[in-house]
């Protein structure tokens, strides 16, 4: 069976809902560790694609072409809030490139800092291109564009050499032929990629432990670094991300994907987790991870309770009174091989 009941809802001690799921653990060499449902699964990536989309251009000496700073590498691999924090970033690496908003070929969006938490937005509000959850990645696509001297009004296209080059990084990083990786276009527009669970977690094994990959290695390091210690433009206020990787204290690198894709990767194992949710459901996926951190060992008790608001929990109505629960029925089992 690919998928298998993760995250199940109860309401006065009946079941409700279940959230299907599957996820893999594996090491830098795409060995699966642990594994619920199939870890073969074929799986877009969405957004954890991110960190392997910046490759080319730190590979090709863009940071020090353009002086970029370490919180500019984390926005180019976030999904962020377009808070003031984000805005700033991502207008300072346009500006270092010489590269205008509306050259950004992600669109707009009601930014995320007001659509994820039911906040209204204030009278004349004004959002752009900058605002939205991809403008990070979207600069840096840019800037490799102007380092390069590429066409920048076609970054977006499968055929452009950005995009060629990103499909070549992210083959090598998950161990696959560039013809094995099945394509997509994401929410932004940009190219991205389906690969089996397992080749996503071997991917940011990579990422968190750069020293095992001999061609990518000083690139992976920066970009993980970035990531781990500047979490709040990685995602922002409130959000997933931030949080895992505080609570991970420098040695986890986080990422969230949409439509239920979650990869989170330890530094000191060489290890990382890979995790989708079959329909999408984010409170699920968050609390599968949690479970799935705490039955590898990777969490104590601080960190337990520093990721409890994200974990199975007592389910509340909007009076605050208890009605249900949501808990995880799965148990991790030893990996089959690869």
């Amino acid at each position: 069976m690919n998928f298998e009941p993760l995250i199940e809802l109860t309401r006065n001690g009946i079941q409700e809902c279940v959230h299907m799921g599957a996820l893999a653990v594996t090491d830098t060499e795409g060995r699966v560790l642990a594994q619920v449902g199939n870890p073969h699964w074929l799986c877009f990536t969405r957004s954890t694609l991110k960190a392997m989309q910046a490759l080319p251009l730190v590979q090709s000496g863009g940071v020090a072409h353009f002086g970029f700073t370490p919180p500019e590498l984390a926005m180019m691999c976030a999904s962020h809030n377009g808070e003031e924090m984000h805005v700033e970033q991502v207008s300072s690496i346009l500006r270092k490139s010489g590269s205008t908003t509306r050259q950004m070929r992600c669109g707009c969006h009601v930014p995320y800092r007001f659509t994820f938490f039911d906040q209204p937005m204030p009278e004349g509000f004004a959002y752009d291109e900058r605002h939205h959850n991809c403008s990070g990645k979207h600069s840096g696509f840019l800037a490799y564009c102007v380092q390069h001297g590429l066409p920048t009004d076609t970054y977006t296209e499968v055929d452009h050499p950005l995009q060629q080059n990103i499909r070549q990084a992210v083959a090598h990083l998950a161990g696959l032929t560039e013809e094995e990786l099945a394509l997509g276009i994401d929410g932004c527009s940009a190219p991205n990629y389906a690969m089996p669970l397992l080749r996503l977690a071997r991917s940011y094994a990579r990422l968190a432990q750069p020293e095992s990959d001999g061609l990518y290695g000083e690139s992976l390091q920066l970009l993980g670094q970035a990531m781990s210690a500047h979490p709040e433009l990685v995602s922002g206020t409130g959000r997933n991300d931030a949080d895992f990787m505080r609570a991970g204290r420098g040695d986890w690198v986080s990422k969230v994907g949409a439509d239920g894709v979650q990869v989170v990767a330890s530094r000191v194992r060489g290890q990382a987790l890979a995790i989708k949710i079959m329909d999408g459901n984010k409170a699920a996926l968050f609390a599968a991870t949690v479970e799935a951190l705490d039955q590898l060992g990777w969490l104590d008790d601080a960190q337990r309770t520093a990721l409890a608001p994200w974990r199975a929990q007592v389910l509340l109505n909007v009076a605050g009174a208890p009605v249900g629960e949501r808990r995880s029925v799965f148990q991790l089992r030893a990996g089959e091989a690869a």
